[in-house]
């Protein structure tokens, strides 16, 4: 990513939203570094500026390259291509030419400072709004850019068996089974024919309008009409077909029975401002009777929920119902112990300071919308953000934490899985898994969040190990308590 300043452009990776973070500054006890035409001065932990020097000689070959490249490119009225004075190409470009080479320059000369000294820093280098003299490019020839530098603090994070954080285990209660074993028998049900109408069954037959208590030959007909006595709103109307049986024939209001016009026009397959009109009676001659029948607690059902032979009685099926509960639970209380582990290795940083006036003044400057007053009020959480990321790394490069594909492979997989999970399809096989899981990371963001996650995912591992867990079983009704909006 390239982050653009007023003098030049930094090409280092963005981090953080308000940060990018090098290597580890070196220390150098607060004394004057020189590198080359580059000369730091550190003000304090938090805090230093960067002064660069620019002469005549850094710059002025490539710009006479440059100009002798626009000569032969320049098309100026009343001359040739190529035959341009060097003198008017030079009024008309030179100006632009030598700002932009002296912009490289800067940026370039800049960043490899950064990058071979191991300067670690929060924000981008920002002009600094005393020391900067005034850039003239019609008088000067040689330059001097002063930036200010915001330095992340240098800090460990210690991990010991004195540290320790709450592990929540959620229990899998009755309840959850028989919505689970509900859940898994009303999916895998059927549609079945019947000869009387019950509420929620599905009615279909010819529909016509009615005029005088008898057929309007003019009105309304509709082959196939097809509606369930259980979404009319007025009782009696409903009561018309409840008990009714195939072959009868039920004269009822739609106007009466439904409860908008979406219905009725959708009934009927007429448009929503003609149904507003419809007052009339319509008979309907009942021709079938859809049923639909929650699965039995059988072998069928047990082999469409895990396949063929895996699960053989009922006792097996709700302990299997009850083990993929808790499997599904598992990654709650790593949720909640990843979010208490987080703010116990922030609450390890409070002594750590941060160049907190140049932060503030970046982010204002970065941000046109932003005021000082929401700033000022999201700052505390933004500084608890950017402790975490110095955090993460830290740990991630203590532990020599990498990520590799397999890793995220798997992890795509899991998040698959559970995926189907939802929609009751439990068993799938791993193939399947596996071009679900490819699909998914062929888009950039999708992989991006998912590498995070696997490396959250491995940073907490390390502080599960190393930290005291405080284990605590409750039910889901507490845990989802915990995160409740006060």
């Amino acid at each position: 990513m390239i982050l653009s300043l007023s003098f030049f452009d930094i090409k280092c990776a963005t981090y953080f939203f308000f940060s990018y973070l090098c290597a580890p500054l070196q220390k150098d006890n607060y004394q004057k570094i020189t590198y080359m035409n580059i000369v730091r001065k550190d003000l304090d932990q938090n805090n230093a500026i960067i002064t660069l020097s620019i002469e005549k000689a850094d710059y002025a070959e490539k710009v006479e390259k440059t100009l002798r490249d626009y000569r032969k490119k320049a098309n100026i009225p009343g001359f040739r291509p190529g035959m341009v004075p060097v003198g008017l190409v030079k009024k008309m470009y030179g100006k632009a030419v030598t700002a932009e080479e002296i912009n490289k320059l800067v940026s370039d000369s800049l960043y490899n400072y950064i990058r071979e000294n191991n300067v670690n820093l929060l924000g981008e280098p920002m002009p600094n709004e005393t020391e900067q003299k005034p850039i003239d490019f019609d008088t000067q020839e040689d330059f001097e850019f002063v930036f200010d530098l915001g330095l992340a603090p240098e800090f460990e994070v210690e991990l010991t068996k004195k540290d320790k954080v709450k592990y929540y285990t959620i229990t899998v209660s009755d309840e959850m089974i028989e919505n689970q074993l509900k859940s898994y028998t009303g999916r895998y049900g059927k549609y079945v024919q019947e000869e009387v109408v019950e509420e929620k069954d599905m009615i279909k037959g010819e529909l016509l309008e009615m005029a005088n208590g008898k057929v309007n030959e003019s009105g309304i007909k509709v082959k196939d009409a097809t509606l369930t006595a259980s979404y009319m709103k007025d009782d009696n109307q409903k009561a018309l077909f409840v008990g009714a049986k195939k072959g009868d024939v039920v004269t009822f209001n739609p106007a009466l029975a439904f409860e908008n016009e979406t219905e009725i026009s959708s009934m009927l397959k007429i448009s929503k401002d003609e149904a507003k009109n419809i007052t009339s009676d319509f008979q309907l001659k009942i021709e079938s009777i859809t049923r639909y029948h929650e699965s039995a607690i059988d072998q069928e059902l047990f082999d469409k929920v895990y396949g063929e032979g895996i699960v053989s009685s009922e006792a097996e099926f709700r302990a299997k119902i009850k083990e993929n509960i808790q499997e599904n639970l598992v990654s709650d209380s790593e949720y909640k112990f990843g979010l208490d582990a987080q703010e116990m290795l922030i609450a390890k940083l409070s002594d750590v300071t941060f160049p907190d006036a140049f932060l503030k003044r970046w982010v204002l400057s970065n941000n046109e919308n932003l005021t000082e007053e929401t700033l000022e009020a999201d700052y505390d959480k933004m500084i608890a953000d950017l402790k975490w990321q110095l955090i993460k790394s830290k740990l991630q490069k203590t532990a020599e934490i990498n990520v590799q594909a397999p890793d995220v492979e798997e992890y795509a997989k899991k998040v698959a899985k559970a995926q189907f999970a939802q929609y009751g399809m439990i068993g799938m096989e791993d193939e399947i898994l596996a071009n679900y899981a490819k699909d998914m990371m062929k888009k950039e963001e999708t992989l991006k969040s998912m590498i995070e996650r696997v490396t959250e995912e491995k940073i907490f591992a390390v502080v599960k190990e190393a930290v005291k867990l405080d284990t605590k079983e409750i039910s889901i009704e507490e845990f989802n308590k915990m995160f409740e909006t006060k």
